[in-house]
């Protein structure tokens, strides 16, 4: 009897899950093990959020199927704060979509648009996920390398011309996961450019904008001039406002791509229950003050995490934005190997570079999403470890 298909067959499992699971066997062994590997927030939603939710919740009219665009209240506030944040007006009807979270829009929005065979270019190293994505739309995936030199901007001219011509969709994601950099508006000005020279579409995750340190400000791809004809923008409430587990996020742009997507989303979801998405509505209008007193937290964490790393021999540049590190590895370890070690010898969590592409190897991926407390043990049992190489 045929349990799976060919595609499934085919996937690599998740790696978080994987690691979830390391992390309940460690903890049935009585380890205490800090888990620095996920990107979840550890932090609470702002109490005004949470109280809108709960008042949402006593409204029957929430218990209804929501539109399949997402409510009006929603889409309109996701307009309104483009507007304010970044100069760019949308119309909430045509250019702006509910997602049941952004990991959820990637994935659908390949299959939305993709044929068997198109061609992908996705940051390497990357978000997982968009890997995934064009796997199960059978796309073909063409590496598009990032220069650590250049605080991981895209290699535009590591692709030729010819390959260009072939692409369907560019991926870019910035602030960047798993790098942590940002990009200026002149990287978003020449992707423009090249997606309307080779007539492809760019894919632009903003999972992480809000979450910037100081004066640092993470800038929209749809504040270049024309961008709309040829960008499309995911957005996600999960990490500036700590409402991962709601699952809501959006899509903004190109109101073609838009229609596209909504076809396909109306034939196998109803959107996300109301009242998150009336409660997400509030985060976008009244929530400047929370995702900047969110950011603090974070920019304090990794200023406290990045002394004690260095303190140990751990060269490691303070990221402006996002809560991850990029941490380069002990000479003479692999990716996997160095996280492998830090688990078994230290019960501490850290993604491999290699999760997210050929180019992560050497590094591994720091999650702040803890305690400052726990971030130092981590660090002290971190120290502890004999490594041959560099700590």
């Amino acid at each position: 009897m045929k349990m799976a298909s060919d595609l499934v067959r085919r996937m690599p499992p998740y790696l978080f899950s994987d690691f979830e699971r390391k992390k309940v066997e460690l903890a049935k062994k009585g380890v205490d093990v800090i888990d620095l590997g996920i990107g979840a927030p550890d932090l609470p939603p702002p109490s005004f959020l949470i109280e809108m939710l709960k008042r949402e919740l006593d409204d029957p009219r929430n218990y209804t199927y929501s539109p399949y665009a997402g409510c009006r209240e929603y889409r309109e506030a996701v307009a309104d704060f483009y507007e304010r944040q970044y100069g760019v007006k949308l119309d909430p009807d045509t250019e702006v979509l509910a997602l049941i979270g952004s990991k959820e829009g990637i994935v659908h929005l390949l299959q939305a648009l993709i044929d068997p065979g198109d061609a992908v270019l996705v940051p390497n190293p990357g978000y997982p996920v968009y890997r995934t994505a064009i796997h199960l739309a059978r796309g073909t995936p063409i590496d598009l390398p990032l220069d650590a030199a250049r605080d991981y901007a895209p290699q535009f001219s590591a692709i030729t011309p010819s390959t260009y011509d072939r692409v369907n969709i560019m991926l870019l994601n910035y602030p960047s996961n798993p790098t942590a950099s940002l990009a200026t508006i002149d990287v978003f000005i020449e992707a423009v450019m090249l997606a309307k020279k080779h007539r492809f579409l760019i894919a632009h995750d903003s999972a992480y904008s809000l979450l910037t340190f100081g004066d640092a400000f993470a800038p929209s791809v749809l504040q270049v001039d024309g961008a709309k004809e040829v960008a499309i923008e995911f957005g996600s409430l999960s990490k500036s406002y700590n409402m991962a587990g709601c699952r809501i996020g959006y899509i903004v742009g190109n109101k073609e791509v838009i229609r596209a997507l909504s076809i396909l989303k109306s034939n196998i979801d109803t959107c996300q229950f109301l009242a998150v998405q009336k409660a997400a509505a509030v985060a976008l209008r009244s929530g400047d003050e929370a995702a900047k007193e969110n950011s603090r937290i974070y920019e304090e964490r990794m200023k406290a995490m990045t002394v004690a790393l260095w303190q140990i021999g751990v060269p490691v540049q303070p990221p402006r934005a996002t809560f991850f590190l990029w941490v380069p590895t002990a000479v003479g370890y692999s990716s996997a190997q160095f996280a492998a070690r830090l688990l078994d010898e230290a019960g501490v969590i850290v993604t491999p570079g290699t999760a997210f592409g050929s180019a992560g190897e050497g590094y591994v991926r720091i999650s702040l999403a803890a305690p400052k407390e726990r971030l130092l043990e981590a660090v002290r049992r971190w120290k502890a470890i004999e490594w041959e190489g560099r700590p």
